[in-house]
């Protein structure tokens, strides 16, 4: 497996390695013996989500869990393409409220570690595109948020997209206060 760092301290790009031949490809997206071979230490899986967006132009975030029920996620992109987003949420942390964008697609078989204490959103950029993921903690409702995905400048690559009523009416990033600090996001 591939792993870079990105600009937010933390959040890392994992790119398996995928066996080709005239079939099509294999790969294993998820190994803990490799990751940990590699220096890397992810917490463990409990529950793995899986979504489908049927137009391009979908976008869905910015989402977390708050304590103590905050999920890391494990992201990539199953069938077509978008652009998923990681912000930092961490009050008191160097990046707080910074963010990133990763194009992950079918084809290039990315996927993005976002750990507790981010914010966690995306765009779709093909019609039917399909995004799993797996979480670090199960999902509930009561701690359940959203930021505006309208409020932190971020380049999405849409002007109109196609929202649910809970994004579209989640708070500015600047009128919201994080459950989450960079010393205990979990």
């Amino acid at each position: 497996m591939q792993i870079e760092q990105t600009a937010l301290s933390g959040v890392l790009v994992i790119t398996p390695l995928r066996h080709r031949d005239e079939r099509g490809f294999f790969a294993e997206s998820w190994n803990r013996r490799s990751l940990e071979a590699a220096g890397l230490a992810l917490p463990e899986f409990v529950q793995d989500n899986h979504s489908l967006s049927r137009q391009a132009g979908t976008l869905r975030g910015l989402h977390y869990q708050a304590p103590p029920h905050a999920q890391g996620k494990l992201v990539r992109c199953g069938r077509g393409c978008l652009y998923d987003v990681a912000v930092d949420a961490r009050r008191g942390s160097p990046d707080f409220g910074r963010w990133i964008g990763v194009e992950l697609s079918e084809e290039n078989g990315r996927q993005l570690w976002i750990p507790p204490g981010f914010l966690h959103g995306f765009v779709t950029r093909a019609p039917d595109t399909e995004i799993v993921y797996k979480c670090t903690a199960h999902y509930d409702r009561d701690s359940d948020g959203g930021v505006h995905w309208n409020s932190l400048g971020i380049d999405w690559g849409v002007t109109d997209p196609i929202l649910s009523g809970k994004d579209r009416d989640a708070p500015a990033f600047a009128d919201w206060t994080t459950p989450f600090t960079s010393e205990s996001d979990a």
